[in-house]
């Protein structure tokens, strides 16, 4: 059965489309067969994330009647496949919840996962990626501004019936400034899935247009990122810590 998600926030800037393409990654290594989506069509990011910003064929012209579904799959060499959305302003256009249903439903039964990179906020694209989803994953930092709008928008998935399987609190820095990991819980009255720490491997793997799991698979933000697929799919899977860091905490 395939598993329709929708990775929102409720404000940009949050890391929600890194998660997207590494998690799809993860999934892939856990041997599902996943699509990544570009619900972002009007500030599509996902293609930029993963290397390969100018499609040929895109959602849009999927929406727009000009090409078929399967003329717009491509496959990505850490494992899944990508339904981009065009980076272009003469293919602006934004997608209504039935049409994404549509073609979610095309879909179905052709994969596992289908992980929507939704576009931030609450505006009108946002919800429709919401709407049309079965479950959704809140992306938030563990500051009060991110957390507030977080808040908003598991409303909005309790307004549509679209469940709210948890949030993964991204950039986590471990000061003592930031919402500890129950008091975020506590905050949206929601499961974390998962934290993912504050790693500068990560700026790294976007400058060369990677997932963090395939530039460094044994960094602190995708081995963190494993454990959150790992729930997911109901398998165990604790974050290994590098060697560094073991020979750091053995000298102390």
């Amino acid at each position: 059965m395939t598993r329709i998600i929708t990775i929102a926030s409720g404000k940009g800037g949050v890391g929600k489309t890194t998660l997207v393409s590494n998690l799809a990654t993860a999934l892939a290594k856990f041997n599902k067969s996943v699509i990544a989506v570009d619900g972002n069509l009007s500030t599509a990011n996902l293609g930029i994330h993963l290397g390969i910003p100018l499609y040929p064929v895109t959602l849009q012209d999927v929406l727009s009647g000009d090409a078929r579904l399967n003329d717009a799959l491509y496959y990505h060499p850490a494992g899944f496949t990508v339904l981009p959305a065009d980076i272009s302003l003469k293919k602006l256009r934004l997608a209504n919840s039935h049409e994404l249903v549509d073609i979610f439903y095309k879909l179905v039964g052709g994969c596992d996962f289908i992980l929507v990179d939704s576009a931030a906020g609450l505006g009108k694209e946002a919800l429709s990626a919401l709407e049309a989803a079965d479950e959704m994953i809140t992306v938030t930092n563990p500051e009060l501004p991110a957390l507030t709008d977080a808040l908003k928008i598991g409303n909005m998935a309790e307004k549509y019936g679209t469940h709210n399987l948890g949030v993964v609190v991204n950039r986590v820095k471990d000061t003592k400034h930031e919402f500890s990991l129950p008091a975020v819980e506590n905050f949206l009255d929601t499961p974390i899935l998962g934290k993912v720490p504050e790693d500068h491997e990560i700026s790294k793997a976007v400058s060369r247009k990677q997932p963090i799991l395939v530039h460094k698979p044994s960094s602190k933000a995708s081995q963190h990122i494993m454990s959150i697929a790992a729930r997911l799919v109901g398998e165990d899977y604790k974050p290994r810590s590098q060697v560094s860091h073991k020979l750091f905490g053995w000298l102390k």
